[in-house]
């Protein structure tokens, strides 16, 4: 399969490809501004019609300018929505050994864990459910892309939503209190792994596109998370984590480690 060939262009920058996701929220918005100045230029029209008196026209000029005002913030409020929603394309090191992040972001913490007690009764025979994974945490802001891509080629062993909270995606303990989407996850050469989507203060929804049994490509979508949230990677067993606290992170092209 061809790869896409990189775009240079300004309108790479200023009007980007969007996911499907966002013409939900943003096309809404959208249409609200473009109403509000249809009907700034309907009363900016009817200001200059012959035979209004000057209270008259005082009064469409006025309702023209003040329509156009209220249309600002909705044209803004749309454009921040269909950024949020940006869907760049990305490209993976030819490394095939390389485990990438899955998310944009930075790095908010490394440690030592134990896989999610949701994973444990999916593992294949043979895997000590006591086994340690260094996870690295991704914390997404607003402004990132919020488009997940997997960090290997992978199937899909389990996946599965647990509800919960919507603590700060920052702290330790959201791993475990908030709202999230798990994943097991085997390589072709069967090295298992654990990928976690969880929700934040702001964010309330999280969109898996994928599901149990999916084989996916590396680099593949796999999934969002709606308005600020965090991935956690649970690096396969004794592989180390090849990034540092704070490092800005690239989905599907930042390298967290390399497998066996």
């Amino acid at each position: 399969m061809n790869e896409p060939q990189p775009d240079f262009s300004s309108k790479s920058y200023l009007l980007p490809n969007i996911h499907p996701e966002g013409r939900r929220f943003g096309i809404p918005t959208l249409i609200a501004a473009l109403m509000l100045l249809a009907a700034a230029i309907v009363s900016g029209a009817f200001s200059l019609t012959v035979g209004l008196g000057t209270g008259e026209h005082a009064t469409f000029v006025t309702l023209a300018v003040l329509l156009s005002l209220l249309a600002t913030p909705f044209l803004l409020l749309a454009y921040g929505v269909f950024l949020f929603f940006r869907d760049p394309e990305r490209y993976p090191p030819e490394d095939g050994k390389a485990i990438l992040s899955p998310a944009d972001g930075r790095v908010c913490m490394i440690k030592d864990v134990a896989l999610p007690a949701e994973l444990l009764d999916a593992l294949p025979a043979g895997v000590p459910p006591e086994t340690k994974y260094t996870r690295v945490s991704v914390f997404m802001s607003v402004f990132n892309v919020h488009v997940n891509r997997l960090p290997t080629a992978a199937t899909i062993l389990k996946k599965v939503h647990v509800p919960g909270k919507f603590l700060n995606a920052s702290l330790d303990k959201a791993s475990t209190d908030n709202e999230r989407c798990c994943y097991l996850l085997e390589t072709p050469g069967k090295t298992v792994y654990g990928v976690v989507q969880i929700a934040g203060l702001v964010a309330k929804r999280i969109v898996p596109f994928v599901d149990t049994g999916a084989q996916l490509a590396r680099a593949e979508r796999f999934g969002l998370i709606r308005f600020g949230s965090r991935l956690d990677v649970y690096l396969p067993a004794g592989t180390a984590a090849e990034v540092r606290e704070g490092q800005i992170m690239v989905a599907g092209e930042t390298v967290l480690g390399h497998l066996k």
